[in-house]
């Protein structure tokens, strides 16, 4: 298992930042590695952000010195999804089948955390969200069927989407985390826009189906003072409270959203009016 830690950043310093230092400490460059668990840990509410892509072999999640745990979710609790090929993830002896799409949630206290691929030439890629957690809710499944779908957007204004609720208490409970999936329409490729704060909780932003030659330009920052980072596919940025968190393709694409903070509360975000954006 691969671990780094990101320390927060306060909005005075980050206005001085050059596009650099603004990708080493937003943006987690590589998600997956071939048999291994590449991990972010964020002072920011203490997520963590990753990806788990098994080839040959299963890939375990453990306990680390990083999260003085015995185990990972000693004291968490989990958000996966795939977006890859179809796989398996055991949790303390029960299998879930995961095909592309599908949702797995696991509370705290869950020991055996084993991931693995169904075929090595189309692997899993299980995306992750964790968070603190302070009591144990069950494990649940959950495909995009039985995600709660929130159409938004218009042709017009370049950001028709779909909103797919995964882990949100319109579906099931958790703790803190809340965890769902994107998806934009061929000839949109705006997202969040009008965009917003929400000073109650962060967010982390995990941009992928980014066809190839194409990019997404990520905007963040204070509203009066934007700043932006140029994203490929299968990369994601880190969100702070104070930021806003919005972007542009250059096509249409996908991605995965996780929020952990005090409030679950969907719709409990500051809205900023896009003409105050500079």
């Amino acid at each position: 298992m691969k671990l780094t830690v990101r320390k927060p950043s306060h909005p005075a310093d980050v206005k001085r930042y050059d596009t650099e230092r603004l990708r080493e400490e937003f943006v987690v460059e590589t998600i997956f590695e071939a048999d291994e668990a590449v991990l972010v840990y964020s002072h920011f509410d203490r997520i963590i952000a990753g990806g788990i892509m098994p080839v040959s072999k299963h890939v375990e999640l453990t306990g680390s010195a990083e999260l003085a745990a015995k185990y990972f979710l000693e004291r968490r609790e989990l958000g996966v999804i795939n977006v890859g090929g179809s796989g398996r993830i055991t949790v303390d002896g029960d299998v879930y089948e995961m095909s592309a799409r599908d949702g797995l949630y696991v509370g705290m206290g869950a020991k055996e955390l084993s991931f693995s691929s169904l075929d090595a030439d189309n692997p899993a890629k299980f995306y992750l969200n964790s968070c603190p957690a302070h009591m144990a809710y069950p494990t649940v499944k959950i495909d995009i069927t039985q995600a709660n779908p929130r159409p938004l957007g218009s042709a017009e204004t370049c950001n028709k989407r779909t909103i797919y609720q995964y882990l949100h208490p319109a579906v099931m409970r958790t703790c803190q985390l809340c965890m769902g999936l994107t998806a934009l329409e061929p000839g949109s490729n705006w997202n969040s826009m009008p965009c917003h704060t929400h000073e109650r909780r962060m967010e982390v932003y995990f941009y992928f189906d980014v066809k190839p030659g194409q990019v997404i330009f990520h905007m963040m920052g204070e509203p009066t003072q934007t700043r932006h980072v140029v994203l490929h596919n299968e990369q994601a940025v880190i969100s702070p409270s104070w930021s806003i968190h919005t972007g542009v393709g250059t096509s249409n694409y996908t991605f995965i959203w996780g929020m952990c903070g005090e409030n679950q509360d969907f719709d409990d975000m500051d809205a900023i009016n896009t003409l105050d954006l500079k």
